[in-house]
């Protein structure tokens, strides 16, 4: 096969390479839009404002929220089943958020305030969570 089918030939995939990639930034940006309007601080404003805190837990989360994502672009019969996989790991990351917080009630306020203990928590149990919903996505 000569250079340039070669690469034709390697090229082929793009078209679904760009459409997957692109759903993944839609769904990262919705993601990110909805859970920062569950929380009751601006996380991107404490980012800002240097509070290592807010950037731990919200980073963490997204890594929660891309697992099984990444599982759903990978195994999904079609984009729109990837989407429909990316909304359940959305509402799982949700539900961890209210979660973590009953035996740490005042979690919101403590990340307001800087400490790292419980955006460490928030932020690993947003993880674990996350890597649990990725292995369960038998699609």
């Amino acid at each position: 096969m000569s250079g340039p089918n070669m690469i034709l030939q390697s090229l082929a995939g793009l078209p679904a390479f760009l459409v997957y990639f692109c759903t993944a930034l839609f769904a990262v940006t919705a993601y990110l839009f909805i859970y920062t309007r569950v929380t009751p601080y601006n996380e991107f404003q404490l980012i800002r404002d240097n509070h290592p805190s807010a950037a731990i837990a919200l980073g963490l989360s997204l890594l929660g929220f891309t697992l099984p994502l990444v599982s759903a672009i990978a195994h999904s019969a079609n984009v729109l089943d990837c989407l429909i996989w990316a909304l359940v790991a959305l509402i799982v990351q949700v539900i961890v958020y209210y979660l973590v917080r009953i035996p740490v009630p005042d979690l919101a306020q403590r990340i307001v305030a800087g400490e790292l203990a419980s955006a460490i928590w928030l932020g690993l149990a947003s993880l674990s969570a996350g890597a649990l919903n990725a292995a369960s996505m038998i699609i």
